[in-house]
């Protein structure tokens, strides 16, 4: 396998790949622990005509996918038997709270140019695969994370619900899909609910007391945080389980939290 942007959830994905005794490569945008540098166009483009799987993990930059933007030919003609697109929930939008599946419209939200993406990947080749990933979390990289060095935070915004998923499971989800059919497909838990619910859930089983309720502005949130908050929807992932036959390991924030303690 060949991916395109060696970061938290694509190296675990590596990690576990490895551990199976493929041979994974990967670029960062600059060459270090093994990984080829993103700009160095004739190495890479020798990983794309070796590999028999891609996966980009790679956002837009300024509204274009860097990935796509320069090596998009490359992929369309590589003899690659799978290829995959880590993409985001976002292209969704807000949906009042609503549940959302793959037939859901993109492109109406913060992330216009992530639905941008989406699509090209989509459009590239008839095979490719796309991960539509709402918030991540896992080790060392979770709500509880947040609750041990203080940065966790309660926000009273009734209705308000996220979707999450666990980064065991989008593992286990890609590798799902190497025997399944191409398209789109949401990966999230079974439980979208609010952040205030897994922040309180956190601190019980630290045994600490949860931070105090603020309103929107007293957060004093970053941009890319309101954002985050400005949408509300719940993220269905029917199309993985029928179609993949992917069951995720944590169902629910409840069990993910417990696996973190």
């Amino acid at each position: 396998m060949l991916i395109f942007g060696l970061g938290y959830t694509s190296g675990h994905l590596a990690a576990a790949l490895r551990g199976e005794g493929w041979h994974v490569a990967g670029t960062r945008r600059i060459a270090s622990d093994g990984a080829i540098a993103f700009d160095d166009g004739a190495s890479v483009r020798a990983a794309i005509a070796g590999a028999t799987y891609i996966l980009s993990s790679v956002p837009p930059e300024d509204g274009v996918d860097p990935v796509l933007a320069r090596y998009g030919n490359d992929l369309a003609r590589c003899g690659a038997a799978w290829i995959g697109y880590l993409s985001s929930t976002g292209v969704y939008g807000d949906a009042g709270g609503a549940w959302v599946d793959e037939t859901a419209p993109i492109g109406t939200g913060r992330r216009a140019a992530r639905a941008v993406a989406d699509a090209a990947w989509q459009a590239l080749r008839p095979d490719v695969r796309v991960f539509r990933l709402p918030g991540i979390y896992g080790p060392g990289r979770s709500p509880l994370d947040r609750i041990r060095t203080g940065r966790a935070h309660r926000i009273d915004l009734p209705g308000q619900v996220f979707s999450r998923v666990h980064v065991a499971d989008i593992v286990t989800g890609v590798r799902a899909s190497f025997d399944g059919p191409p398209g789109a497909y949401n990966l999230a838990d079974d439980l979208p609910i609010s952040q205030n619910a897994v922040i309180e859930h956190g601190c019980a089983l630290l045994g600490t007391e949860p931070p105090p309720m603020l309103t929107l502005e007293q957060a004093q949130l970053s941009a890319m945080a309101l954002g985050f908050y400005r949408e509300n929807r719940r993220v269905a992932n029917g199309k993985a389980r029928r179609l993949l036959g992917w069951q995720p390991r944590y169902a629910t924030y409840r069990s993910g939290l417990r696996s973190l303690v």
